[in-house]
């Protein structure tokens, strides 16, 4: 049967507690979420490698809106990747019928309105694709699962945000942080036994840090890709990432803490859980452990040990036929900048000086039926010049099996996101500076992760 998905607006959220028999509730914030099947954050999809699914998403806002998924490759079918370009948004009070499938994937992964700031609003929720019973998983099978959405959060409203974009301001520091949309939660589970967590940066801006006090974590999992089982005290996910782990509860009977704070900002914003051991009579209590120091090196770094388990025969990309990623020539290099300008008074974000603008027809539609005049190949060009930015429908063409080398340039101060919509690819290296050829000698060229998104400093 389909699943149905309904959007709607809800005002004065706020986290209400009962008193039976007396006043029916009281609020202790007053803001407005987007609300999915009247749930925040939206439900969590539970699929297996190639469910093919049908979802009927209801339009309940005052805006336009779109849903994209994020990490879930749509090679043969881009057309439901649920971002404009390839779909129309629907409009209010209106409905579209998403078709896609699970394709030879497994993993942890996350979906997120695509439209205006409609993220910072909420929408969002978790996608967990497991495996099929025949397909082995290089780890056994946890006790337990738990999904963690992880995220700044701003009082201010997703309007008002747009407005300080629109009047040339950028966001403003975020004014907390979230897990499964809320500012306390509680997972539980047996001494002795072995969880998977599965955690997802779902935020606007902000790189966070997640830990659990008194206990070790193993990466078994990013974004689909099976890892080399590495064991951290802390993981950075950085907006749009998703990392899986295996924690066992082997530490005496008492609650502890589980923590997500912010990274790179000399303010850190910190929120708490609390992981509880079934046999515990004692509450979590301080201290917490401590975050990584401030700068971007050790972040960096521990970027670089993530490994791809080559020896894992779970189901993973494919692309071109081969996973030797390495012995494929690249067919063209594109080397992506991205800029914070002032264009018309507005602030914009732009990529090799072009800020990006939508037309009132999909690119999909206008390529597929040939309709001029929509959008322009020669707007953008494949590495970044001097010059002014400016606005453009722009597009980058690239033919049918083309092997591409991609370098994202970060010439802001803070720390980029970069995502490649209902496409993953191979992230083989981390440099500072300004790119250039000599970086290559040294590319990973035997076990790098595939990715959706990947930080940029």
């Amino acid at each position: 049967m389909p699943l149905l998905l309904c959007y709607g607006l809800c005002d004065n959220f706020g986290f209400r507690v009962f008193l039976k028999w007396k006043v029916p509730c009281f609020w202790v914030l007053s803001m407005q979420v987007i609300l999915i099947n009247g749930q925040f954050p939206g439900p969590r999809l539970d699929v297996v490698t190639n469910d093919n699914i049908i979802l009927n998403l209801f339009n309940k806002l005052d805006q336009p809106f779109l849903l994209t998924w994020n990490g879930i490759k749509q090679r043969k079918n881009s057309w439901q990747d649920g971002v404009l370009g390839t779909n129309c948004p629907i409009p209010p009070n209106s409905n579209y019928t998403y078709k896609f499938q699970t394709k030879d994937q497994i993993g942890s992964f996350t979906y997120f309105p695509s439209t205006l700031l409609h993220r910072a609003a909420g929408g969002y929720g978790a996608i967990n694709i497991y495996e099929r019973p025949r397909i082995p998983i290089p780890f056994p099978v946890p006790d337990g699962d738990f999904t963690l959405l992880i995220g700044d959060w701003y009082k201010t409203s997703h309007k008002t945000l747009q407005a300080y974009l629109d009047s040339g301001r950028a966001l403003p520091f975020p004014d907390g942080v979230l897990i499964n949309g809320q500012t306390y939660s509680t997972f539980s589970g047996d001494q002795g036994k072995t969880y998977m967590f599965r955690i997802s940066n779902v935020g606007m801006s902000t790189s966070l840090n997640f830990r659990i006090q008194g206990h070790s974590m193993k990466l078994v999992e990013v974004e689909g890709s099976h890892t080399v089982q590495n064991i951290y005290d802390s993981l950075d996910v950085h907006v749009g990432q998703s990392v899986a782990v295996l924690v066992t509860l082997n530490q005496g009977p008492k609650d502890y803490y589980i923590i997500a704070s912010t990274r790179f900002n000399r303010k850190i914003l910190t929120t708490t859980a609390v992981l509880h051991y079934s046999n515990s009579r004692t509450p979590a209590s301080g201290p917490l452990p401590a975050a990584p120091s401030y700068g971007y090196h050790g972040s960096m770094m521990q970027a670089r040990t993530y490994k791809w388990n080559l020896t894992a025969s779970a189901a993973r990309p494919n692309p071109q036929g081969s996973y030797h990623y390495g012995k494929i020539t690249p067919t063209k290099t594109i080397v992506l900048a991205n800029s914070a300008p002032l264009i018309n008074g507005k602030q914009r974000y732009a990529v090799n000086r072009v800020s990006y603008i939508n037309s009132d027809t999909p690119l999909k539609l206008a390529d597929y039926f040939g309709i001029p005049g929509v959008f322009s190949v020669d707007s953008i060009e494949s590495s970044p010049s001097g010059g002014a930015a400016f606005l453009s429908t722009s597009v980058m063409s690239a033919n049918l099996h083309d092997f591409l080398e991609i370098v994202f340039q970060n010439d802001e101060k803070t720390m980029q996101s970069w995502h490649l919509d209902g496409y993953d690819f191979w992230v083989i290296g981390y440099g500072n500076g300004l790119w250039n050829s000599a970086k290559r000698s040294t590319y990973n060229l035997v076990d790098a992760l595939t990715r959706h998104t990947v930080q940029v400093k």
